[in-house]
This record gives C-alpha cells, sequence and structure tokens, in this order.
C-alpha cells in the first residue's frame, strides 16, 4: 500500500511539472516550437545553461563523404611514394597495423603513389591534389588536418563513430546532440536536416542508415529531418486531397489540445514530440516551397555549384539546398554523399568522384562567404577513413585502395578555425602519424567547443550513466582554432 501511494504521489507531482498549460513543458512546447494560432513564433531553445563560452560557429555543416576518400591521392603527397612505386611498403612502417579483411592476409604491399599529381593552391602554398582544383582555390580560407586516425576499418561502424561517438548504433548523433544542447533559430524549419546522395554509378555499395542522423536515447524530436532525394523533399507534407489549409489548422488545435492534456498526465518526452512534428510540418508546408524556389538565385551563382545544381537528388543540388537552409537558421545539416570506396577502379572512379563533388563543396564556402555566413558557419569536410598507401588487387597491377583508418586527412573552414594552415603530419608512407595526431574524438570535441559547448559538460542520462558525444575522450586540439 505504501508503495502504491508514494507512485501515486511521484505521478501527481509530474501533473504539476508538466501540466501547467501556461508555464510548464507543455506550454513552453506549445509557445516555443508550435506557432499555433494561440503562440507566437519563435526560436527552438536549447538547455538554459547552453552555450558555456561564447560560440564562434553558429551553425554546421557537415560535407560526409561516404566510403573514404583517398588521403594519398587527394590530400598528403609523397614523393617518396613516387620514387618508390610497386615496390613493398617496408615491414618497419606496416607494424601491426590493422586492416580489413580484404587485405589483412596481403603478401605483398606494392606502393602505389598518387595517381594524380599534387600542385600548391593560394597564398598559404597548400598542396592538394589537381584534381581539387576549386578546393584548392578556397586554400587560404580552409584547416587541413592531415593526421586524423581511428580504430574502425569498415564503413558503417566508421561513420558511426564520427556521427555518435561509438562504432555501435544506439547513441545520438552530432547534429541531435547540437539541437538538445543548443536548439535553433529557426523558426519553420528543424533545427538538424540531413540529405544523401551517390555517385552516378551507384560504384559505392555503402547504406546510409538512419541512425547516422537519429536522436538515440535523446527524445526523439531531436532526430534530424532527411530531405528525399527522390520525390516530395519532405514525405507526407502535403495536405491528403480534399483538405484545405484552414481545415488542417482546425485538425491540428484539436490534435494539440489532446496531446497537450495528455503530456500534463504522463509526461512523455516523446508525446511532446508529436506536438512538435506535427507543427513543424504545418510551418514547413509554407517554408519549403520557398527553401526549393530558386528563381532569385543569380546565375552565376547556380553555375559555380556546377551542371547538376539544379538535379534533384544530386550533391551539387544538396550543397544549394543547405546553403538555404544554414541562412535561415538551421543549426546542423548534414550532407552524406558515396562513392568513395575505390576498391578496384581507383583510376577511373575517383577522378570522376572528384569532378562531381569539388565543384559543390567549394562553391557552399564561397557562397557562405559571400554573405557574411562563413564567419560563424563551420564547414567540415571528410569522411569515415583514408585509402591504404598500398595498392589493392593484383600485386603486379593494382587497381584499387583498401580502408585505412590510422592516417587519413579532413578539411575545415569558417567559425573559428585558422585557415590556410594544414595541421599534423604522416611519415613519407602516409602510413604512421609522425605529429600532432588527431582522433575522431578530438575532433568531436573540437565541433563542439566551436559552438561554445564544452564537450565534458554536455551529458544525457541514460541507464545510470551519463552519456555525452565523446564518450569518455576527446581533447579540443586548439592547433586548429584560431
Amino acid at each position: 500500500m505504501l508503495e502504491e501511494l508514494l507512485t501515486n504521489h511521484h505521478r501527481v507531482t509530474r501533473r504539476q511539472l508538466f501540466g501547467t498549460a501556461a508555464t510548464g513543458i507543455g506550454g513552453i512546447a506549445l509557445a516555443s516550437l508550435l506557432g499555433s494560432r494561440t503562440a507566437s513564433a519563435a526560436p527552438q531553445r536549447g538547455l538554459p545553461e547552453l552555450p558555456h563560452a561564447a560560440p564562434k560557429a553558429k551553425r554546421v555543416v557537415c560535407l560526409w563523404q561516404g566510403g573514404g576518400p583517398s588521403h594519398v591521392d587527394l590530400f598528403d603527397p609523397k614523393p617518396k611514394m613516387q620514387e618508390m612505386r610497386m615496390q613493398d611498403i617496408p615491414d618497419s612502417v606496416r607494424g601491426t597495423t590493422r586492416l580489413s579483411t580484404m587485405s589483412s592476409g596481403y603478401k605483398k604491399w606494392p606502393i602505389q603513389p598518387a595517381i594524380k599529381p599534387f600542385q600548391r593552391y593560394g597564398k598559404c602554398g597548400m598542396e592538394l591534389s589537381s584534381m581539387l582544383p576549386n578546393i584548392g582555390a578556397l586554400a587560404d580560407d580552409i584547416c587541413l588536418v592531415r593526421s586524423m586516425h581511428t580504430e574502425a576499418v569498415n564503413h558503417a561502424p566508421g561513420v558511426t563513430f564520427f556521427m555518435t561517438g561509438a562504432q555501435v548504433p544506439g547513441r545520438p548523433s552530432m547534429g541531435a546532440w547540437l539541437s538538445y544542447g543548443l536548439g535553433c533559430d529557426a523558426t519553420d524549419l528543424p533545427a538538424f536536416v540531413a540529405m544523401t546522395s551517390s555517385d552516378k554509378g551507384k560504384t559505392c555499395g555503402q547504406l546510409f542508415f538512419d541512425y547516422y542522423w537519429g536522436s538515440g536515447f535523446l527524445p526523439s524530436r531531436y532526430q534530424g529531418v532527411r530531405f528525399s532525394n527522390a520525390g516530395s523533399l519532405v514525405p507526407y507534407l502535403n495536405n491528403p486531397p480534399g483538405m484545405s489549409r484552414e481545415q488542417r489548422r482546425a485538425l491540428l488545435d484539436d490534435l494539440q489540445e489532446m496531446n497537450t492534456a495528455h503530456l500534463a498526465d504522463y509526461g512523455d518526452p516523446e508525446i511532446d514530440t508529436r506536438i512538435a512534428q506535427y507543427e513543424m510540418s504545418y510551418k514547413m508546408q509554407a517554408s519549403v516551397p520557398d527553401l526549393l524556389d530558386f528563381a532569385s538565385e543569380p546565375k552565376y551563382v547556380i553555375e559555380r555549384y556546377g551542371p547538376d545544381a539544379l538535379t534533384k537528388g544530386t550533391f551539387a543540388n544538396n550543397c544549394l539546398i543547405a546553403r538555404r537552409l544554414l541562412e535561415r537558421g538551421v543549426r546542423f545539416v548534414q550532407l552524406m554523399h558515396s562513392g568513395w570506396d575505390q576498391h578496384n577502379n581507383l583510376f577511373t572512379q575517383l577522378e570522376q568522384q572528384c569532378r562531381d563533388t569539388d565543384a559543390p563543396s567549394a562553391a557552399l564556402v564561397q557562397d557562405l562567404k559571400e554573405r557574411g555566413l562563413l564567419e560563424d558557419t563551420l564547414v567540415v569536410w571528410g569522411g569515415e577513413f583514408g585509402r591504404t598507401p598500398f595498392g589493392q588487387g593484383n600485386p603486379a597491377k593494382p587497381n584499387g585502395r583498401d580502408h585505412f583508418g590510422r592516417a587519413y586527412s579532413m578539411w575545415f573552414a569558417g567559425a573559428g578555425v585558422k585557415a590556410g594552415t594544414t595541421f599534423g603530419e604522416t611519415d613519407d608512407f602516409a602510413w604512421n602519424i609522425v605529429k600532432d595526431p588527431v582522433h575522431i574524438h578530438d575532433i568531436q570535441a573540437t565541433i563542439l567547443h566551436l559552438c561554445g559547448i564544452n564537450h565534458e559538460a554536455l551529458t544525457f542520462r541514460y541507464q545510470g550513466r551519463q552519456f555525452r558525444l565523446t564518450d569518455v575522450h576527446g581533447r579540443v586540439v586548439k592547433g586548429i582554432v584560431a
């Protein structure tokens, strides 16, 4: 009996907490998120104690290159490899490096140098592949990290590791953490948007799983909203035939009333999510058509994104939409593009992949810069790992590269990073890091730091412990912070 009374007392207390319609969480949800007839539009709120410090980045765009872009061919020039072409990489260099099962049993390790020449770009003289001329033209605006490393050797665990801080699915993604902690300035668009695309030949077999932009154990309202690359940009957004916008509003008002009462009874955050989703969908019925109206875009802007800029579902089109999302106040935009997995088509597919992604990536940075947005927008470009410095396939005539996480490269631009700089070094074979190693958790900590967040203090209690994006690791990489 005593146990039942205590349980009932706990429930009543929760009802009092959640049920105060004017000032409780239910009322806050309606007032700050919903924008219904009785609530004015307002930014989506984050945690009251955040940011911990003045943020350098107000928004983040992650240009994810799925499959593993080859650092050997694109970002880390090694003249020694040219001199030793087709010789075996020395045992003293290889050591006990963990490799994928596709190449771990090799007996020969033929050195495969970069397939195209490098050249210097910008006043800083940054060396990048000649296959990246547009990104190279922005060398003075980017920070290139050549000393990334990860424990992952396969795609899904590698992507999950970067996005969530663990190789096993189930934890919140980076965008969800930022949405939870900081909220969003947009009133008619989600705080976190994800878009996917693939190379034209569909050569990369990896799938983009929902947990790459999921909320994990955070309330599901913080998960990314995926924009479709086929059909309607946002599925199920349109009203069914015969229903007017006024009828939709009346229906939502009735649903709000019922859901708010249910929220007051049970305090379930998923009810709050349901309310927010209904209302955000209603707002997006008006905001999404405007988002996709490119009539106001100057011709030269569209052209700089490349010939696929207006082709739905392409990386170029997604980059253009990303810029429009960012300038409308979306907190985190995650573009995921596959096609970098050159196991047996290195000499043909890599150059094609660069042609498809180089101009759009650079155009997005240039667009943000011209609009005064780059100074408080962080651009992240990279993949889950790099590629092996040795050739994959027939050792006498290799035609690809395998996965390689011991050393690889990523680049950053915008808010708070040291522009026109190169950080970290690898050895003569782009195999071992010899200066300033940067782990996945370090980059996560640095991204949060640039957003004004102490990565050790943004936590969520789940299953008896405090979780964070960086798990129990990570340090801010001061060498890339301006």
